[in-house]
This record gives structure tokens, sequence and C-alpha cells, in this order.
């Protein structure tokens, strides 16, 4: 059976042929080589063939940035130790029905490998953002280098710094001796489009100065192994030797840094992700200045908005991030926000998607007062919150996820004063069985059911009562382990 995986090359931390940013392998002496990226800089633009009018497609030619541009892409050679890396095929198998697949079904799970770590040799790309020598890239092109050399198009070699790399972000900024270098332009991300042209030129599996163009497939995607990056996605061929380099727009303008695939190979399947330029220069500058990033954080829970969750919650519109849990003693929590609550505003700008609000959160000076607007029961409602400081890997976390066997197709019970201790809650309902409806929408025995359109939950006549008085659509408040999620059922 084929696994999808989301993948970022570890390009000097392990030797994985299934990955995006670099590539690496090993000869018979345990030392390998590897190939990465290159692109380009100075003012050109990709050319429209056909005069552009609404409703219509262009032909585009982006050779001159392939020409300008490429000098202030660079290519990253690194020599460290490899990280062991777990067996691929150790991940369990997921029914894609399940709501609560999406907090596991992604990334490898089995143990890791016990073999030592061998040295090895890998190569990832950047480019030049200043004249005295700052480059971008990605942080696993240089995490665990114990030597770094960046080449440039003109064959000069230089040893660089590392001046610090940021995980969560997969963003990092390393430095060369050298002066009077050819830099790229960055351009605004916020301005780019679905269906617009881009352009990447790396060296994928080794074949240096490869193009490769395509469209922005979709913008703010959220990917499960990230907590905040809202994503770029493209459909251009970024295979193992990619990492680090930058996606072009037709200006000839940095959008982004490409950093993953989605792949069920480890290759190419036309689904690439790159972390928006904006994202990247807030992490550079605070790496520069201080040599590490600081992050708000709220502590909710969110999910995104459905039609069925809409019409559960009485909403007018499907937007906004659906509030599915607050961490006790949260910024969030002091506030009074609340489970059920749907965010569709902090301070000037709007949350569309439950995507959006885990970078804009994350892009607030903690200590900040944040302006948030929600939709509580069906009215709108303003709170304020103080915007803490990330610690961990939360700033509001994407989570995607009872009861009475009559309409919902459930058999509950109370739980125990035990079990709700071990579970960490007050009330709820056990699950027992699921049949028609819930079991359609991925609810499973042991789940236990918070509460029924926002309604806390804590008897079966409780619950037999809010679900007859409901429309044809419910969202139900499940917790399984530790995670909370809303699921809407179709009651028909």
């Amino acid at each position: 059976m084929n696994q999808k995986v989301f993948t970022r090359s570890a390009i000097a931390a392990a030797v994985v042929a299934a990955s995006v940013g670099g590539y690496a392998h090993f000869d018979k002496s345990g030392w390998g080589n590897a190939q990465a990226a290159v692109i380009g800089q100075t003012p050109a633009s990709a050319q429209a063939v056909v005069t552009s009018v609404p409703g219509m497609a262009t032909a585009t030619n982006f050779s001159g940035i392939v020409a300008h541009y490429g000098p202030a892409v660079v290519n990253i050679s690194v020599i460290g130790k490899a990280e062991p890396t777990p067996a691929m095929d150790s991940m369990p198998d997921f029914d894609p029905r399940d709501p609560f697949s999406q907090f596991f079904r992604f990334g490898p799970q089995g143990p890791r490998s016990a073999q030592p770590a061998p040295l090895m040799r890998g190569e990832g790309s950047g480019f030049i953002v200043s004249a005295d020598g700052l480059i971008l890239t990605n942080a696993h092109v240089v995490d665990g280098a114990q030597e770094v050399t960046v080449k440039l198009t003109d064959r000069r070699e230089f040893k660089a710094k590392v001046l610090g790399a940021d995980r969560q972000s997969d963003v990092a900024v390393i430095r060369i001796d050298a002066k009077d270098l050819p830099v790229v332009q960055l351009g605004d991300p916020a301005l780019s489009r679905v269906g617009d042209p881009v352009l990447a030129i790396g060296s994928p599996y080794g074949l240096e100065n490869t193009a490769t163009a395509g469209i922005i497939s979709a913008t703010s995607r959220a990917l499960p192994n990230d907590t905040y990056v809202p994503f770029i996605q493209t459909d251009v061929a970024v295979n193992p030797g990619n990492s680090g380099g930058p996606l072009f727009n037709l200006k000839g303008e940095v959008i982004g840094i490409n950093s993953q695939i989605y792949s069920r190979t480890g290759g190419y399947q036309g689904l690439s992700f790159a972390i928006p330029i904006d994202v990247a220069t807030r992490v550079q500058q605070q790496l520069v200045a201080h040599g590490k990033v600081t992050r708000g954080r709220i502590g909710v829970s969110i999910q995104d908005v459905t039609q069925s969750l809409a019409d559960s919650f009485g909403l007018k519109k499907v937007q906004g991030a659906l509030v599915s849990s607050v961490e006790k003693g949260s910024p969030a929590d002091r506030a009074g926000l609340e489970p059920g609550d749907v965010i569709v505003r902090i301070d000037q700008r709007e949350i569309n998607r439950s995507a959006d609000l885990p970078a804009q959160v994350a892009s607030i000076k903690p200590g900040t007062s944040a302006r948030l607007e929600v939709i509580r029961n069906g009215a709108p409602k303003t709170v304020n919150v103080t915007i803490g400081e990330m610690k961990d890997s939360t700033v509001a976390k994407n989570d995607g996820a009872s009861p009475d066997q009559g309409r919902l197709g459930l058999a509950v019970r109370p739980l125990a004063k035990d079990e709700q201790r071990e579970a960490g809650i007050s009330g709820g309902l056990l699950v027992e069985d699921a049949a028609g409806p819930a079991a359609r929408s991925g609810i499973q025995p042991g789940d236990i059911v918070l509460s029924l359109n926002g309604k806390p939950v804590s008897s079966v006549d409780q619950l037999r009562s809010l679900a007859g008085k409901a429309g044809k659509h419910v969202a139900l408040l499940v917790q399984r382990d530790n995670a909370k999620i809303f699921i809407p059922i179709n009651l028909g």
C-alpha cells in the first residue's frame, strides 16, 4: 500500500530520499554526494506572449527571470551527522472517514532507528537577500551541519556561518564574508492569486540549473505538521535538491521559499509548498537581531468552518476559525473565549479560514492586546486578548475532531467520576456504540461527547432532548484521548 506523506528533505540532518529540499546519498564509504538548487537576479521579469484580457490565459516566457536572477541563488553544501530516520513502513493505516485521522495520518509514526549516524554530505539551495552576504534557506538544509559551504554561480566558494535556524517555520539565515553580491527582489505574497504563474530553479536529483514552472494552486494552506505557516501551494515540479530555493512570480520577485512536497514516492507529484517570503523575512529579522524567534500565542485549538458546521451554529457565512478547545489558564481562557466561538477577525485582519489565524497570532508581539471579533451563539461579540508568548509548538493549533442511538445513532452513558478525572473533564457522555449518522461522521466507541451545538451535555436525556430539537445539522464536540474537535452530523 502506498503511503502519503508530507516530507522535508533533511539535507544536513538525515538522508531521506523522500524529501523536498535537498538531495543526498551515500557512496560505499559512507560519504555522500548530493546536489541542490540555483536561481537568479537583476531587473527582469517574465513576459507574456499574448495580451491579457479578462477571462483569457496567456503564454508565459520565464527566460528573463532565469537569465537575470540566477546569480543571486546559491548552492549550499553541508557536512554533518545524519540523524536516524523513522521507517516509513511503520506508519499505521487510518480510516479516511475518521475525523481524528488528520491528527495522525501525516508523517512517520514508528520508533527511530538505532543505527549509528554516519557523517554525511548534502546540498540544498539558498538565495542572497543582502549584498554583504546574508542568505536565506531552509532550516532543514543546515540543521545539524558541522560545516556549511556556499557556492555562487560563478563557482566562487565561501565558508558560511549559520546565524540562526527556526525549525518551526523551516527558515534559516546564513552569512558569507563577501561584498557587492547580486540580490533577489522580494515581492508581496498577499498579492498572489490562485492561477498565477510561478517559477522555481534548482538541482533536482543533482541536475543543476533546472528551471521548473507552474501555477499557484492555493494560498494560506495549512499542513498537518506545521502550526502556523500559511504555505503557498503550487504544482511546480519540486524534488529533492530544490529545497531552500526561491519561488518567483512573473515580476521576477521572490514570493516564497520552496520547502515541502506531498508525495507517495518521495518525488514530485504535483503538490509543492513554499513558505511565504513575508513570514520568512520576519523570522530573518529576529534571527539576525536576537538569534531566536519570539511568537505570539493565545492557547486555542481551532478548525475550519464547513457548511454543516455553519448550519449547526447558525452562521450566515462559511468562514472563520471555529474554537474547538481553550487551554486552561491561557490568554484565550483569561479573555473569556469559549469552545464554539467562531473567530472571524483579529484586529483589522479578516479570518476567512482557520489557517489564517495562527499566522496572524504568531506575528503579534507577546504582551500586545489584540481585538478578536467572534460569533457566539449566532451573535457577534468582541473579545480583547493579551497575546502570550509561545514557548512550545503551539500558537493557535489547527485541530481537525456520543450519545443516544436514536436520531444521532449513538448509544452513550454518563462517565463515572474516575473516568472524568482520567479524561480531565466534568460531564460528558461516553460512546459505547455508533451507527447511522454518527458512524458515518466518524464517531467511534470510546469517544466522549461534550456538547451539542455548543450546549454542554452530561446526561442521556439531555442529549436526546437537544438532538430532538435540532434541525438537519448538528455539531458534536467530541474528545478522543486528549484531542477535541467539533464533528458535524447530517441528520437528514
